[in-house]
């Protein structure tokens, strides 16, 4: 973003060919952003990869906050005919989803929010969003949304700035639903809108990732991550998985094995320097290491610390330093 590019960039076409070798390296999703990587007249190049490679499309970001028309905003935009653009980008987003079988639609709402706190009108600035977002998923109900918290970036100030802030929208916007079809799964206890959190915003935000990540779940809410690492606070560097706060990493797979999360780890990286087929190569490596590592963890002794820190003082420290052997 500040600087020209340092490869040429690739066609769709390019892309989805290239990641149909990432097959190699367990990879077996892909994400896509509506409408300027995935829409209907490239969508069979999506179904391609799947029946060679079996890398399924597994999440449609919008692209609100790319397109110049949302300057000012997208949902949350305050003039009505602007807002109904980006209605209507998640509205066929949602239809997408639907025709190609991903998991979710995910809006990370990063042109949306504030430049100064004085003089602006927060009450609209959020029900305008989550109003608009709620009339898109009644257009196309059933239809499953994962909201993505940042503290900042592109805008100043983003609209849900924390995690906390995200599950408060996506608890708002659910009862904004008025379509017979998703009142009834809401009545049946399905969840519409979830998270999608990012280890990086997460972080940026001074959130500590494990925790991040578990009020999510406990709130039924985590439809999908993001995962990457990043200094605490600092602008939003997308680096490759442990390549800082490693501790960071491995809590955060350790929360999610402690709640039981079966879908897909999305990475969420900006490879500026190395290939991507590198890039991929060892982030897909380090989840695995991770996981190797917290898999043999000894989690009786972890459990027996938590529930009785009296007795056993300095017990988790040491275990953190024995997993530190080679």
């Amino acid at each position: 973003r500040f600087h020209e590019r340092y490869v040429k960039e690739k066609s769709i076409k390019e892309r989805l060919e290239m990641a149909g070798e990432f097959v190699q390296y367990g990879v077996t999703g892909i994400e896509a952003h509506y409408p300027d990587e995935v829409n209907p007249d490239n969508l069979d190049l999506y179904k391609d990869l799947e029946k060679k490679s079996g890398i399924k499309l597994v999440t449609v970001p919008f692209s609100h906050f790319f397109h110049k028309d949302f300057e000012f905003g997208s949902l949350s935009n305050p003039d009505p005919k602007i807002r109904d653009k980006a209605i209507k980008i998640a509205v066929e987003g949602l239809k997408l989803v639907k025709e190609s079988g991903a998991n979710c639609a995910v809006s990370w709402p990063g042109i949306d929010g504030y430049t100064y706190p004085l003089g602006t009108v927060f009450y609209w600035m959020w029900n305008n969003f989550e109003e608009s977002m709620a009339l898109a998923m009644d257009e196309v109900p059933g239809g499953r949304i994962a909201i993505e918290p940042k503290p900042y970036e592109p805008a100043p100030n983003n609209i849900y700035r924390t995690t906390a802030e995200g599950v408060l929208a996506a608890l708002r916007i659910e009862k904004k639903l008025k379509n017979p079809e998703n009142r009834n799964l809401l009545e049946k206890g399905y969840t519409l809108v979830g998270l999608n959190p990012e280890i990086g915003h997460v972080r940026m935000g001074f959130e500590d990732a494990a925790a991040a990540y578990s009020l999510v779940a406990m709130e039924g809410r985590l439809a999908h991550v993001h995962c990457n690492s990043q200094p605490l606070g600092n602008y939003d560097q997308d680096l490759n998985v442990g390549v800082v706060e490693w501790q960071q990493a491995e809590a955060f797979m350790y929360a999610l094995k402690m709640i039981g999360y079966r879908e897909f780890f999305g990475i969420d990286i900006n490879p500026e320097r190395m290939p991507v087929k590198k890039a991929v190569e060892i982030n897909t490596r380090v989840m695995n290491i991770i996981n190797e590592r917290i898999e043999s963890l000894p989690h009786q002794r972890i459990i027996d610390a938590y529930l009785d820190p009296a007795n056993h003082r300095g017990e988790i420290e040491l275990i953190l330093a024995e997993s530190m052997r080679v």
